[in-house]
């Protein structure tokens, strides 16, 4: 175990040092000084958005007792970035709302990812109880939830094509990425990242117990509505910070925590560290490959979805039927 956190850590110092020294500009240059503070500040937002689709998709994961199980899979992310878009639309086109421009973004997102857990969660209880599966009923409800957050985001754009700038803006937020942002993006996502990781890891007793069913958790002293309730309140947390942060990137929370549970294990304790650390590692250094497109960066969210789409097929095929 040791010597998986030294490599883990080794790897989290290699994805930092490509994410500042990576790019079309020299930092031996006399903007170089400029450089590393935009890519430091990208370094930063990739990290924090890694760690959080990473440990919500150990916690989801684990609650629904489903590999396949991820913030992106289950429409949590999509929600969430419709709920930013739809958020940024009110306040930039239709409706000017009281809440400063760089509160809305979280907000929406927020709202979204909390709304997408409910659906998803709703559905998966009432097939259980009508004698159902509820983790095919989760994957499918997922799937379709994606679906109609991105046409209702579409529909979101096309009502803001009349302000350029706005429609610009809604399409790279959905593509993903953390280029163009500041320090005002990273105290805002910290506290949610913090926050959300601190309260999933104090309930990972819990996540560890319900891996065998909500009867048995009960009997050993698990709350069990009440560790799920929380539980969905810190996830949605994450993944609306996440998409506040780094906009539409998927699958990060399906990757990491499947390439970590063979050297750390399943005992969330460990594990849900780990995947912070894998996630920020992760994210960091595909950000920094992005910057290595030819021309303009390639959108952060078209590599990981790249990335991601291959490693969800072959788990699917590898799960028994």
């Amino acid at each position: 175990m040791p010597r998986a956190w030294v490599v883990l850590v080794l790897i989290l110092a290699g994805a930092v040092t490509a994410g500042l020294g990576l790019g079309h500009g020299s930092l031996g240059s006399e903007w170089g000084s400029t450089f590393l503070a935009l890519r430091g500040t990208r370094v930063v937002l990739a990290g924090l958005a890694g760690a959080a689709l990473a440990v919500a998709g150990v916690v989801l994961q684990a609650l629904f007792r489903n590999p396949l199980a991820s913030p992106s899979v289950l429409g949590t992310t999509a929600g969430a970035a419709l709920g930013g878009q739809v958020m940024v639309l009110l306040q930039g086109a239709v409706l000017p709302l009281a809440l400063p421009p760089e509160l809305g973004l979280p907000v929406g997102c927020l709202l979204g990812a909390g709304l997408s857990l409910l659906v998803v969660l709703g559905a998966a209880r009432r097939a259980e109880g009508l004698g159902g599966d509820p983790g095919m009923t989760l994957l499918l409800t997922g799937i379709l939830w994606s679906s109609a957050c991105a046409a209702v985001a579409s529909l979101v754009t096309w009502l803001a094509q009349d302000r350029w700038e706005l429609g610009r803006a809604l399409v790279a937020f959905t593509l993903g990425g953390v280029e163009g942002k500041g320090m005002v993006h990273v105290l805002l996502g910290l506290p949610l990242v913090v926050a959300g990781i601190i309260g999933a890891w104090w309930w990972s007793r819990a996540l560890d117990l319900l891996l065998s069913g909500d009867d048995e958790a009960a009997s050993l002293g698990v709350p069990v509505v009440a560790a799920r309730g929380w539980l969905l309140v810190w996830t949605a947390m994450l993944a609306a910070a996440a998409v506040a942060i780094g906009g539409g990137v998927a699958f990060v929370g399906l990757i990491v925590p499947h390439a970590l549970r063979p050297w750390f294990g399943h005992g969330h304790r460990i594990l849900l560290p780990a995947a912070a650390v894998g996630g920020a590692a992760f994210l960091i250094a595909a950000d920094a490959l992005c910057r290595l497109a030819p021309g303009a960066s390639l959108p952060l969210g078209v590599l990981t979805a790249l990335v991601g789409a291959p490693v969800f097929a072959l788990i699917l095929l590898r799960r028994p039927a």
